[in-house]
């Protein structure tokens, strides 16, 4: 099966078919940067990150766009607050988050551009709708005429009689219709400008994407990615803009990803219920906050939940444990390929099903269930049996490290450097535990175990004698 992708504006999983053959264009909207990210554009930026590298696995040259809006209302009042120029609080929080999606495993987007960066965009798109008599200046200020656009209310589904715009109601009373939205802002003291054919202002919001989106990718580019609250106004007047302007498709698919929750709310800065996306990866780890974040369909609401987290957690230590167990086992022999395919043919028919990454997760799974069974006799020395587990470590990694983001190689080598360090601490421990369970203090072993435990060292009783680890998850989760 070729992938499916549930397209918003057709309501319906529809094949993906791109613009060019073999490439796959993305624009996803990205942040307004007036402070730190939260968990909830953690979502978003996952699941975008996920599909990209699905794509990419699927043999698709992509190109990923995702903007920075780095002039807003709320830049503007921070940089007030903080007696600062607002381009110290944009540059200060792009930097942020920047840091903030490397240190949660997302790759970098291949372009990022800056609101800024594209005033002459955005002023050719709103004179060329103004020449058409779809949209109008009034004291430099210019609104978007709505209804001069038939497809308006096609993306959200809405009535355009039951529409209101909900930032823009403020100025109604300049407006020739209160549906019409602003797409330029006229100039008000103490605020940035900069000069246009309308007198000096600064872009609305809505216009940002339209002209960056087709700047960078072309008209009717491949997949367009945002939350679902950004469905309307903003995705909607992001269409109308541009295909009242140039007729055609801006965007050929629309994919969207529900909203993370705290209780019933959607997480938001402006109710105040947030969690820091840093901190939190912080505290569970870039592999388990992850695995949370694929843990329901990305069209799905996603509750901020610590017993969930603690799940993805196990989760996560259970692939990992796999993986250092199968590639010790497995050491130098070369890997079966055909052992893994039928596992891998899981995984991608999952993620080719709308990036249903909860099913994904579950066909990693069934491979470590599969590994295991084979784990003993590869680690007899078993040469069928090494070359088995060769290959399930090599398809684990290219699976949940490649296309999930998961970092079980990241955590096995963080956790290696650990052991390195406390070899010569755990070796002794070892040793007393030994001589503890010989003479049959058994009080005194399991103390040293507990002892070890807590500095996550897991130890393995075996025929042998015991094998001990580093356990790769954090220590505050």
């Amino acid at each position: 099966m070729s992938l499916q992708l549930y397209d918003t504006l057709r309501r319906a999983e529809v094949p993906f078919e791109p613009r060019i053959e073999g490439a796959a264009s993305v624009y996803v909207c990205g942040p307004t940067v007036q402070a730190e990210a939260h968990v909830g554009h953690g979502r978003l930026a996952v699941v975008t990150d996920v599909l990209r590298r699905h794509l990419a696995a699927s043999g698709y040259a992509v190109t990923f766009v995702q903007n920075v809006t780095d002039i807003d209302d709320k830049i503007i009042l921070r940089a007030r607050r903080e007696k600062v120029p607002p381009a110290v609080i944009s540059t200060r929080y792009t930097q942020g988050w920047n840091r903030t999606m490397e240190a949660l495993g997302v790759l970098p987007p291949d372009i990022q551009p800056l609101a800024t960066g594209h005033l002459l965009e955005m002023q050719a798109l709103i004179a060329e709708l103004i020449e058409q008599g779809k949209a109008y200046a009034v004291d430099g200020d210019v609104f978007f005429r709505v209804r001069t656009f038939e497809g308006y209310g096609k993306l959200s589904g809405r009535r355009i009689d039951d529409m209101q715009q909900g930032e823009d109601v403020v100025d109604a009373d300049r407006k020739e219709d209160p549906l019409d939205f602003a797409m330029w802002k006229s100039v008000k003291p103490g605020e940035p400008s900069w000069p246009s054919p309308w007198g000096d202002g600064r872009p609305g919001w809505h216009i940002e994407c339209s002209a960056m989106a087709v700047k960078h990718l072309g008209e009717g580019f491949d997949i367009h990615c945002g939350g679902l609250d950004l469905v309307f106004p903003h995705h909607e007047n992001e269409i109308a803009q541009h295909e009242a302007a140039h007729g055609g498709i801006f965007a050929r698919n629309w994919v969207h990803n529900g909203m993370v929750r705290m209780g019933e709310e959607k997480m938001s800065k402006s109710i105040g219920n947030v969690v820091s996306l840093a901190e939190a990866t912080a505290q569970w780890g870039v592999g388990p906050l992850r695995l949370w974040y694929l843990s329901a369909s990305h069209r799905s609401p996603l509750t901020f939940d610590t017993e969930r987290l603690i799940d993805a957690t196990a989760s996560h230590a259970r692939l990992t444990t796999f993986l250092r167990s199968a590639r010790r086992a497995a050491g130098e022999v070369a890997p079966d390929a055909a052992a893994a395919e039928r596992h891998r043919t899981a995984f991608t028919a999952a993620m080719d099903d709308d990036l249903n990454a909860p099913q994904a997760v579950a066909a990693l799974h069934e491979l470590v269930s599969a590994g295991n069974e084979v784990l003993p006799r590869a680690e007899a020395g078993k040469e069928e049996a090494r070359a088995e587990v060769a290959a399930l470590a090599d398809a684990l990694v290219d699976l949940a490290d490649g296309t999930l983001g998961l970092a079980l190689s990241v955590a096995l080598e963080e956790a290696a450097a650990r052991e390195r360090q406390l070899a010569p601490l755990v070796d002794q421990l070892l040793e007393q535990r030994q001589r503890a369970r010989a003479d049959r203090d058994f009080a005194a072993a399991d103390a040293v175990r507990d002892q070890l435990a807590a500095a996550r060292v897991v130890v393995e009783d075996r025929p042998g004698g015991p094998r001990w680890y580093v356990d790769g998850t954090p220590t505050d989760a």
